[in-house]
């Protein structure tokens, strides 16, 4: 049987309190003010060795999921991208699995509600194809099934409509002959994402939208 017999805040830490035990002079554990209150771990209190075990670790559990909570704050991240974080932090990898399955079972982290939110939205802020996006998504720790469907229910008409809204914007900045110019957008609309079938539209959109300027120019002089 243990007797605590000092309760210290953590100086650095302000949620983090140490526990001395049998008048020691060093801590024997630390943890967040959330279990001190729930177990009372207050001056006096007898408490045995197993139960401060116990204690601990579910600090780490605790622990884990107060990180994890604090690192979806920013936006909505991946299992794989909390998992790399908790890592990262040191957190103990049972206590990171256990602070991610709450996290899922709260509605908290979704990675494929993840995955359809990023490739509609990188699609139409960055212009990006489906083949562009399916591989950033397996980057971001998507898996292989979920990145090709959240891929695959992208709207065609709306691929088109972005890669011609890219096209255009390209077509300025390329030098070189009429056919040259072509070949270098198609080239750069392929690194993008975008399938062939769907760069053939942009590249014909965004010469004949040249040329309809260039027409307009020579009239208007």
């Amino acid at each position: 049987m243990l007797v605590i017999t000092g309760v210290e805040q953590d100086r650095k830490s302000k949620q983090r309190y140490h526990l001395f035990v049998n008048d020691s002079q060093e801590p024997y554990i630390n943890v967040h003010e959330d279990l001190v209150i729930k177990f009372r771990l207050l001056k006096g209190r007898e408490i045995h060795a197993e139960e401060l075990k116990e204690i601990v670790e579910e600090d780490s559990r605790h622990r884990a999921y107060i990180t994890a909570l604090a690192y979806l704050g920013a936006r909505q991240r991946t299992e794989k991208e909390i998992q790399r974080y908790l890592a990262r932090k040191e957190i103990d990898p049972e206590a990171a699995a256990r602070a991610i399955a709450r996290l899922t079972q709260e509605g908290l982290v979704n990675d494929n509600q993840y995955a359809s939110m990023y490739a509609s939205e990188k699609m139409r802020t960055q212009l990006k194809g489906r083949r562009l996006l399916q591989q950033e998504l397996l980057q971001r720790g998507i898996s292989k099934d979920m990145a090709k469907q959240a891929s695959q229910e992208l709207s065609p008409d709306s691929e088109i409509e972005v890669a011609v809204r890219a096209a255009h914007k390209k077509w300025p900045y390329i030098k070189g002959e009429q056919r040259e110019r072509k070949q270098k957008l198609a080239a750069f609309l392929l690194r993008r994402g975008f399938p062939m079938s769907v760069v053939r539209e942009a590249v014909k959109a965004a010469a004949e939208r040249m040329e309809d300027d260039e027409d307009g120019h020579m009239l208007d002089n």
